[in-house]
């Protein structure tokens, strides 16, 4: 048994133009703009029992012990968002992972990656697995087709996420 591997699901989230919005609004702008967007996310996820272990120039990965709130927290982190005057998608999946001094490792880090890439602005994308595990959460799951992840086997079954009406 691998002590090392742990069960998460992960968030991957992304600006949507975020190089455009620099060029608009300049560098230093940019950064005041960004730093407001990462206290929102750090604030989100953590209202949501999540933990934010990595930026990623322009993202954020997040790691959650349920994929509702996992969801939950990419639905607020694009609504704080929107009200900054961006657009950011949203990637979950939940798989194993290894567990890392300062984070995580593992296939599962890149599904979700791949997933948010698939992702339109103010959109969260989930793979079938995250949709199967969140029966009862009041959330919805609409089809976005199957898919082809780059370096990743198979095909994936990937959902726009939402709340139920």
């Amino acid at each position: 048994m691998d002590a090392g591997r742990v069960l998460v699901t992960i968030l991957f989230t992304d600006i949507v133009d975020s190089t455009v919005t620099v060029a608009r609004i300049g560098d230093h702008r940019w950064a005041d703009l960004l730093a407001g967007h990462y206290a929102d996310c750090r604030a989100e996820v953590a209202d949501r029992g999540g933990r934010v272990v990595d930026t990623t120039g322009d993202g954020m990965l997040a790691t959650f012990d349920a994929p509702s709130r996992a969801i939950g927290a990419g639905m607020a982190v694009r609504a704080a968002a929107r009200r900054r005057g961006l657009g950011v998608r949203a990637g979950v999946h939940t798989g194993e992972c290894e567990r890392l001094a300062d984070g995580i490792a593992g296939i599962a880090v890149h599904i979700a990656a791949r997933v948010c890439a698939l992702a339109d602005a103010d959109e969260v994308i989930t793979t079938s697995t995250v949709r199967d595990l969140v029966g009862g959460s009041m959330l919805a799951f609409h089809p976005r087709g199957v898919r082809l992840l780059k370096g990743v086997p198979g095909e994936w079954a990937v959902f726009s996420a939402s709340a139920q009406a």
